[in-house]
């Protein structure tokens, strides 16, 4: 049985379709790309796995379990605008991770000696150690964002979804924080979707890179059929077919 399995899944808004017969199943511990155009659902599709929306029509099943209802600490998300609470410290941001199914959203006596202890080892680990007392707003970007991954992190999801988590950052930044977060994959055994738009990014750091495009388009009615999954490519056997993507998906970028 695949981890991940999604099946004979649409969605949509109103009467606008957004996607439709979207199957794949992941197995465990796999790095899904994600890639396609602006505005063919791919950040929809991550807002499904995540249960913040349920789907129009089909399942999307964890272990063969029921479909999500709601957000859980099974999931862990990453946004390209660094997702951590600007009015709490770096410490405090890892520390309030485990809290949100709290009652009132706080930790008493030994289970907030516990998360503090945790959260110590989590800033040693991702690096900001040094700035623990700090708010978000002083740090740099890749600061910034490695804090949102160890946030995410902290509360032990499975399944980590990340929705272009390094387009704000620069090129050399962007570089560091690939290696942090195959590092963290590598020893954590999560299981990664991550929606890009940067083909070079999806195929360095994916196993798999989905495409999602329209296989359906009426000219009088752009918004009519919905996106599927077109492609999926196996990224593990070094085969890089860029140009064939690129000829299909101009709007898409090297890096």
């Amino acid at each position: 049985m695949s981890f991940v399995s999604v099946t004979n899944v649409w969605q949509r808004y109103g009467n606008r379709s957004i996607l439709e017969r979207v199957n794949v199943a992941v197995d465990e511990a796999e790095f899904i790309s994600i890639v396609g155009a602006s505005g063919c659902g791919k950040s929809t599709f991550l807002r499904m796995l995540l249960a913040e929306e349920r789907p129009h029509k089909g399942d999307i099943s964890i272990e063969g379990g029921e479909t999500a209802v709601e957000p859980n600490r099974e999931r862990g998300v990453v946004f390209q605008k660094y997702s951590v609470f600007p009015h709490l410290t770096v410490r405090e941001n890892l520390i309030a991770a485990e809290s949100f199914d709290k009652p009132f959203g706080r930790l008493r006596g030994t289970a907030r000696k516990q998360a503090e202890q945790r959260a110590d080892t989590m800033l040693e680990r991702i690096g900001l150690n040094h700035v623990a007392q700090q708010y978000p707003a002083s740090l740099s970007g890749g600061m910034q964002q490695r804090l949102a991954i160890g946030q995410a992190m902290t509360a032990k999801p499975r399944i980590l979804l990340l929705d272009e988590p390094f387009g704000a950052l620069d090129p050399g930044t962007r570089l560091q924080m690939h290696d942090f977060l195959l590092e963290l994959r590598d020893e954590t055994n999560m299981t990664v979707f991550m929606v890009t738009h940067d083909l070079d990014e999806a195929f360095k750091l994916g196993d798999r890179v989905l495409v999602f495009d329209k296989p359906r388009w009426d000219p009088q009615d752009p918004g009519l059929f919905g996106a599927t999954i077109t492609y999926d490519f196996d990224a593990r056997n070094k085969g890089m077919p860029f140009q064939d993507i690129l000829d299909q998906y101009p709007s898409l970028s090297l890096g």
